[in-house]
């Protein structure tokens, strides 16, 4: 059973880590405002920076490893059914003799 390298995972997994990097760079950059009282000066850019490629790499990982795994199931579902066998089930159980 070789599976194929499915490519258009990749598609919601970064757009899943660019929305996620947006977010933490724009909440990082305003909580780092110099309004704020907050004691961090002219703002922290870098930080902003930072925070957002490292949650956007994060993000796009976890969610192409549970894309990953979804599509996995879903191919082994199909392939049973095209065998006429029972899909597997929830879990690891262990088959009866």
């Amino acid at each position: 059973m070789k599976r194929r390298p499915n490519p258009w995972i990749a598609i919601p997994a970064l757009a899943a880590g660019i929305i996620a990097g947006a977010l933490a760079w724009a909440i990082t950059g305003l909580s780092c405002q110099p309004g704020l009282n907050l004691g961090v000066g002219d703002g922290c850019p870098v930080m902003a920076a930072s925070v957002g490629v490292g949650v956007f790499v994060a993000t796009t990982v976890g969610m192409a490893i549970v894309l990953v795994l979804v599509f996995r199931s879903l191919a082994e579902y199909r392939e049973a059914r095209e065998r006429g066998a029972q899909p597997p089930g929830p879990g690891c159980e262990v088959p009866e003799n």
